[in-house]
């Protein structure tokens, strides 16, 4: 069964993120474990944020992948512990972020465990232009697309852009 669990895991890994679909959930750091119990295949997911939308999408491409390539039992399990974490992006998913025009985030800073401290002040954080390279950017809106994304300018070539942030 461990070959079949090593497959699984590998049609797991090509499924694409909903909201970032340059990036699989393997590349986000989302999908956590794939192994098998009773004949069914099992994936755990850890979402990039809790009430994530595109949580029930990321189940369902799951499921339909696995199930297309010949596993009819699987379910998909969401982890909440420990917390994503936007250091959890691989370097490939790092590089594909840039190369889609959207700013990979930096190192996100250490919590520790326990609660994370709330601060209502943005972030003051240098990001670089995936267009140009410059670090001369400013953010305009902490929100772009998504939840997980803010917008961002350019004053070096002027143009705008997203920037995953540091969760």
């Amino acid at each position: 069964m461990v070959t079949a669990v090593r497959t699984a895991r590998q049609v797991a890994e090509t499924v694409t993120d909903p909201e970032l679909p340059m990036l699989t959930l393997a590349d986000l750091g989302v999908l956590r474990e794939v192994w098998e119990e009773d004949g069914t295949i099992i994936v755990s997911i850890t979402p990039t944020y809790t009430g994530c939308p595109a949580l029930d999408t990321m189940r369902d491409d799951l499921v339909h992948a696995l199930q297309r390539a010949g596993y009819p039992k699987v379910e998909v399990r969401t982890v909440l512990r420990p917390a994503w974490s936007s250091d959890w992006i691989t370097e490939e998913g790092r590089r594909k972020l840039a190369e889609a025009g959207i700013a990979p985030p930096g190192r996100a800073r250490c919590h520790g465990t326990g609660p994370v401290p709330l601060t209502l002040a943005p972030p003051v954080s240098r990001v670089r232009c995936p267009q140009c390279g410059s670090t001369d950017t400013e953010e305009v809106s902490r929100f772009s697309a998504t939840a997980c994304k803010a917008l961002r300018r350019c004053h070096a070539c002027h143009e705008p852009f997203e920037h995953l942030k540091e969760i």
